[in-house]
């Protein structure tokens, strides 16, 4: 019997194959041999999001990535093109055929030197999909662990990804000396673990309110009269990105907006729908008001008499601003803890150069363009861009200004304590980091007050009712609000959290849940007026 596990779960087995296949020993060899370094196969429904993590262990193990999706290639491109060469065997001159370097090779090599990163993943996607003419060059690749005669380099780790037969009819079997020569994990959906990305990733909260009542929407695909009908975890993320673009622009994402996305017409129906009731509760019930502490006795009234499903949608808003306080609360740490790291830096290169209070602003220059050139090598790593370029631009503001401030105010400082003129320069570059800090800490009273307030109407509105368990559910969910409860001591929380009785009402919630979403699907089956 096939055994199958989510892509968390997936995720944390290729960590572990890569911790234990970059493993050396004490002569700098790789503790596991090249030959028995078994390429991993990654097996699943399409749009779950494999490529995603590949992203994320690239960056969480500080690695490069090379991605491809072997349909878009032809076996030329794949295994390089012939070429003849002259060759002596036994003092007779022949000609034989030689190939040009892969084109995926190539750019493994070209990844190297772009990032620095001499170890990396190169992943394959698609890779039971090929055309015939390509097959034999792919169970090359699986089996030796090269394209043609040019050999994937020593600390890349191959994982290829596959789809199940029934969800693409150009998928061919793998023979048995091919998997005797891999690793297969069968990965299969999961909404709960998707969640925890999507909170992480910042997947606009309408779309995971939305899939939390109607999980079976989460990742749908059928056969009908009509052809393929289906829903993915991409579709919902992709979906996620224009929403908050339109959102910007004043546009609306209607029905048939939403169909370009979610390729079910009940699915995209039920979703525009969802999502036309969430801007209006967002208006009606005055979230900012809620969260800076002003609760309206007719807000609370209102909520009384509203359905289910429309106050766990103002739960949901709640939750979704208190995600984005913790979010900018998390992003400002870790900017603390590298601008500390990096002054460390700084510190230790001022006091060992004998004519470095001279140079102070030039050093910082250096390290601002060494920061630069780290963060262009994790992009060019294939590292998660849009997070590494997040951080970049919460860092690189603030050594710039260390760097403004030692050139303008570094000479009046020495002037002032000629004694000790590097310590001089110390205190302008730690007044800075100290200012920096300065915001994180009020970032995080902010997001901490807003979650005293948020409990205020909670308690006010629902006592400990079955939102209540929803609402401190999810802060134990997300990893923001786990750090940032981690961090910092919430008493409510901790409160709720240990007397809730969580299985008896989460039985409750989830019955509630669904006949709400039964009624639902008999009035969308229902004909059209």
């Amino acid at each position: 019997m096939m055994s199958y596990m989510n892509i968390k779960r997936a995720k944390e087995e290729i960590m572990h194959a890569v911790s234990a296949y970059l493993k050396k020993d004490e002569n700098g060899d790789y503790r596991i041999p090249e030959i028995r370094q078994r390429p991993i196969l990654l097996m699943g429904p399409p749009g779950i999001g494999k490529t995603q993590i590949m992203e994320q262990i690239a960056s969480e193990c500080d690695i490069a990535l090379v991605a491809y999706t072997i349909t878009h290639h032809t076996r030329q491109s794949a295994i390089g093109l012939p070429f003849i060469e002259q060759k002596m065997y036994d003092g007779t001159m022949r000609s034989i055929t030689k190939y040009t370097m892969s084109e995926i090779i190539a750019s493994v090599y070209d990844r190297m030197e772009e990032s620095g990163r001499r170890e990396g993943l190169l992943f394959i996607d698609e890779i039971n999909c090929v055309s015939e003419t390509l097959a034999p060059a792919m169970l090359q690749f699986l089996q030796g662990k090269s394209f043609g005669n040019q050999k994937v380099p020593k600390g890349w780790i191959i994982v290829a990804a596959g789809n199940p037969p029934e969800y693409n009819r150009s998928v061919r079997d793998f023979d048995v000396v091919t998997l005797d020569r891999v690793k297969v994990i069968n990965v299969e959906a999961d909404f709960g673990v998707w969640k925890e990305y999507a909170y992480a990733a910042g997947i606009h909260e309408s779309i995971i309110s939305y899939l939390d009542i109607h999980k079976e929407n989460f990742y749908r695909m059928e056969t009908t009269v009509d052809g393929k009908q289906f829903v993915t975890a991409r579709g919902w993320e992709d979906l996620s990105e224009l929403i908050f673009v339109y959102e910007e622009l004043g546009l609306t994402v209607d029905r048939e907006v939403a169909m370009q996305y979610l390729q079910h017409p009940l699915v995209a129906k039920d979703f525009a729908n969802y999502l036309s009731l969430y801007y209006k509760y967002k208006t009606d019930y005055r979230i900012d008001e809620i969260l800076s502490g002003t609760i309206r006795p007719g807000t609370l009234n209102k909520l009384k008499f509203a359905a289910f499903d429309e106050r766990l949608q103002v739960v949901s808003l709640i939750l979704a601003r208190l995600s984005e306080n913790f979010r900018t609360a998390y992003e400002s740490d870790a900017c603390a803890a590298r601008l500390l790291e990096i002054m460390k830096g700084f510190r230790a290169e001022l006091l060992k150069n004998a004519e470095a209070a001279e140079h102070a602003a030039l050093l910082m220059q250096d390290i601002i363009a060494a920061e630069s050139a780290e963060i262009q090598r994790r992009i060019s790593a294939g590292q998660n861009e849009k997070e590494v370029r997040r951080a970049g631009r919460r860092i690189l503001p603030v050594l710039e200004s260390m760097a403004e401030a030692l050139k303008t105010q570094g000479p009046a400082a020495i002037r002032e304590n000629p004694s000790d003129e590097k310590e001089a320069l110390l205190d302008i570059v730690r007044r800075i980091f100290r200012e920096q800090t300065g915001r994180l800490d009020q970032e995080i009273e902010g997001a901490f007050e807003q979650l005293e307030y948020a409990f205020d109407f909670m308690e006010q509105a629902f006592g400990e009712g079955q939102e209540m368990v929803v609402f401190v559910t999810e802060l134990s969910i997300g990893k923001y609000s786990v750090w940032f409860l981690r961090e910092n001591d919430c008493d409510r929380y901790y409160m709720y959290n240990k007397n809730l009785l969580f299985d008896e009402r989460e039985a409750g919630l989830r019955s509630q849940i669904n006949t709400i979403r039964d009624l639902q699907t008999d009035a969308d089956t229902r004909p059209e007026s």
